[in-house]
Order: C-alpha cells, then structure tokens, then sequence
C-alpha cells in the first residue's frame, strides 16, 4: 500500500487527514507515542486539542495508556488490530504489547522520523524488499536478512533489524538509521556485515547513528567499529587464511593444530568475531568480500557515510528508575 492509501483507509475510521497522517506513522514506526509527538506532527501547541485526540483515542478502544517514571507524561500505545489491518500490517508487532524499556526506543526513532518529515520512509519488511528489489534493483542474496529454522523448514526475514530506511525525494541518496542502545559494539558490527552487500549495491548512502544523550561516550567504540568492518579491504592471502580458520572452528575437529592456534589469535579481534557469525549465516561469500575495496573507496569519496547524531530529547525521566533505554 502506498501512504495515501493508507492515510485513507484510517481516514475512513472518522479521523481527519491531519490525524490519520499521524496515527499511520505511528503505527509503522512505534506504535507508542507521547502528546508532544501529535502537537509536532500537526504543528500545534500542546494544549487541548491535543487532548481530545488521544482522549478520543482512549474512548474508542483504539489505544491504551500508561504512566511514565516521575512526572506526568502519558505513554499511548495504539493496538486496535482493525487500524492495523487498515494499513496493511494485521500482525505488526507494534500493535502488541511492550516493556517501558522497548518502547522508549521506538519513541527515539518516532522523534527522528517526525524531525526529517523531507524524507520518503520505509517501514516495513514488505516495503524496503519491494524498494531494493524493483526500484534500485539489488537482488535478494544481497538484501540484509536472517534464517530461522533448519532444513526444509527454514524462514527467511529480510531486514530483520526493523529500522526505517529513508529515501531522499530525487531518490538518489538512501538513510539508514541505527538506534545506539548499549555501550559496546557488539550488535553494530552484526548489522555493519547484515548490510555490506546492499551498501556495496547503493550509489549513494548514509548511516545515521541515533545516540541517547546517556551513551554518548560510546560513540567513538562505534565509529572505529563502523571503519574496521567496512573501511579495511583484507588482501586475498589474509581471506584465504580467514576461510579457512572458520571452516576450521566450525568442525571442531583434529589436524594441523599449530595453524589453528596462530590462526585463532590473528583473527581473534571483534571484527573477525562479527564476521564469523555473519559467515555462519550466509557462508564464504562473506569472506569472499572482505577483499573487495568498494565500500573503502565509497567512504573516501564521501558516497558512503557515518553520521552521529545525539538525540535532543532526553528519555531517562520517563523510567520510575534511573535505567537505560
């Protein structure tokens, strides 16, 4: 569905075009949200009508809310199925419930989403594999994507990550956000190699690293990540080696153990644990393109970029205890 079709079909629940606009883009990248995210959508002050929108909300069933840490903000979940299904997405995990924690996290990247209002947004697993595979076009093997399950019984999600991609209007530059919500970089490396392919695809694409106030000291770890993983070519002897200490690990099992020692040491840094998992997912291609300097390269000439961008608004006061989102 595109967004007027599903500003429309919420529309036809009695809501203005205003407030449909804003439910729909709820729904698809949080499905919580606070008074103020409304009065910024619709460029009015915080005040009564407000209010009545969300108080109608509540009436109709279509929303619940909750109270949050020590002062008077309401968190409102929207999760009446029938507006989901309105839009497309009957099973959207956002409809169901969430612990404070995850939905603060959904709350930053509802703030980011209503601050670059320019951009065309993809929500949904649907919409960025219809995107990349018929607009760009980037074959599936190179789309981000996880397997679950074992022989025949095996599923496939694409863009497993849930993080909206935003699209420039000439549709030449592409915006990927990435929410920092732990100090190390752990999980960034896995997302790093789950994209690798589709940054090499893009002509053009940036990485937003969405940063907490809280966690601003671990911005730099993550720079440093984002550069060894993306930004430092192996040579083919280094990848050969490589492969073979993965296969090696995998089996486990005896023969030339003085190689695999030096092998396990030389390989034993973070980025080479990151790829090991990636490798584990999607096999030796993911060392196959460790050599290829196409993504250093876009880096140099500024094609490819990381920008770190500290959130404005401060999300620690909606916990009853001092906690991180």
């Amino acid at each position: 569905m595109t967004w007027e079709q599903r500003v429309a079909a919420v529309a036809a629940y009695g809501f203005t075009e205003r407030q449909a606009g804003f439910l729909v883009m709820v729904m698809l990248h949080a499905g919580v949200c606070l008074g103020r995210h409304y009065c910024t959508f619709a460029r009015i002050a915080y005040g009564q009508k407000m209010h009545d929108f969300f108080q109608g909300l509540l009436d109709r069933g279509y929303a619940t809310a909750r109270g949050c840490g020590h002062n008077k903000a309401r968190l409102y979940h929207i999760q009446h199925k029938p507006l989901y299904e309105a839009i497309g997405e009957p099973d959207n995990r956002h409809r169901k419930p969430v612990t404070l924690a995850r939905a603060v996290e959904r709350l930053m990247i509802l703030d980011t989403i209503l601050a670059e209002r320019k951009l065309t947004w993809l929500a949904t697993e649907q919409d960025k594999v219809a995107h990349f595979s018929l607009v760009c076009p980037v074959p599936r093997r190179d789309l981000p994507s996880l397997t679950f399950g074992t022989g025949t019984k095996t599923t496939v999600r694409y863009f497993p990550d849930k993080l909206p991609i935003g699209i420039t209007a000439d549709r030449h530059t592409h915006v990927f956000l990435y929410l920092l919500t732990r100090a190390t970089p752990i999980d960034f490396r896995a997302f790093l190699e789950r994209h690798a392919e589709l940054f090499r695809a893009l002509s053009d694409w940036s990485l937003r690293l969405l940063v907490p106030s809280h966690l601003t000291k671990a911005t730099e770890s993550h720079e440093i990540a984002f550069h060894q993983q993306l930004a430092m070519p192996l040579r083919p002897a280094t990848r050969d080696e490589l492969c073979w200490c993965f296969h090696r690990r995998q089996a486990g099992g005896p023969g030339e153990e003085d190689r695999f020692r030096r092998a396990s040491r030389a390989f034993g840094a973070p980025r080479f644990q990151a790829l090991y998992r990636a490798w584990l997912e999607r096999g030796d291609p993911v060392v196959d393109a460790t050599v290829s300097p196409a993504l250093a390269d876009a880096l140099a000439r500024r094609t490819g970029r990381l920008e770190c961008h500290v959130l404005p608004h401060r999300y620690l006061h909606l916990f009853p205890l001092v906690a991180t989102a």
